[in-house]
């Protein structure tokens, strides 16, 4: 079965549920606090109960697959349940695991998480274009050919990423500039959404200086914990702000292990994004 492109099924996905996605992040100190062992068992357990208690009423999850490789091959077995059962219960996955390499490397990597065979096959896939741009090519033409999107790393939350993404090239355009101009080329004609986004830092504060509009979405890491909130999406991302992907993690998975509480929070971030981008 061919697969509608990822932007439409997202774009309907955020019009009926919400534009929220929930990372799945189950470091040890959040297993911890959930009162479970740094083990496989905890993070089964960890995992199964927000996948159960969001899965039908979230857009996106975002499993970071690094909490889940470092428990080996028994971490990766729960990643591909909980990737299955996810997108059972209706929600597109984003696996958050920033691949970037060139060549042959890179199409194994593409086949790892957009292959429709692959067990850890997933909706979108985090991406880091440092290699250039052109490096990413394999995953682009995987992704086309079986509805899959990628989300280019362009202007990140974190603060060492400055030293790279607003370098300026020759031409006088910013390397973060530069992955947008070539996402907006990716997207062009694409309708109601493109499928290829860029991953853009809700802390970065005004961005009127770069061109957001390149029809597609829009994901944005650092509301709640790391300061942001859904109130100052429109002051970041000015007219692009519909196609915003809001990323909440801590600010949500803190409320577990009780799945009510996961529910209840999600749903008031949900909320909140909702009257702020209106």
């Amino acid at each position: 079965m061919t697969l509608q492109p990822f932007g439409a099924r997202l774009r309907r996905a955020m019009d009926e549920r919400g534009p929220l996605c929930v990372g799945i992040d189950p470091h040890a100190s959040l297993l911890a606090d959930w009162g479970l062992n740094d083990d496989v068992a905890g993070l089964a357990r960890f995992t199964r109960t927000v996948v159960e208690a969001l899965g039908e009423t979230v857009a996106v999850f975002k499993p970071q697959a690094a909490f889940f490789e470092r428990f080996g091959s028994k971490g990766i077995a729960v990643l591909e349940t909980a990737v299955a059962e996810a997108r059972e219960r209706g929600a597109l996955v984003l696996m958050d695991a920033k691949r970037g390499d060139i060549g042959s490397t890179m199409a194994a990597y593409a086949e790892t998480f957009l292959a429709k065979d692959s067990p850890l096959f997933s909706d979108a896939l985090t991406v880091s274009p440092y290699l250039g741009y052109g490096s990413l090519k394999p995953a682009v033409e995987l992704a086309k050919e079986n509805g899959c999107g990628l989300f280019v790393l362009a202007l990140t939350s974190n603060p060492e990423g400055q030293e790279v993404q607003h370098a300026v090239r020759a031409d006088g355009r910013t390397i973060g500039a530069t992955m947008l101009a070539h996402l907006k080329e990716e997207n062009a004609g694409a309708e109601p959404l493109g499928s290829f986004g860029a991953v853009v830092g809700a802390t970065l504060g005004d961005l009127s200086s770069y061109d957001l509009a390149v029809n597609g979405p829009l994901l944005a890491p650092g509301i709640g914990a790391q300061g942001a909130t859904p109130a100052d999406l429109p002051g970041v991302f000015g007219a692009a702000v519909r196609n915003v992907v809001p990323s909440v993690s801590r600010g949500v998975l803190r409320h577990g292990p009780d799945a009510a509480g996961l529910r209840d929070a999600a749903a008031r971030f949900a909320e909140d994004v909702a009257a702020a981008v209106g």
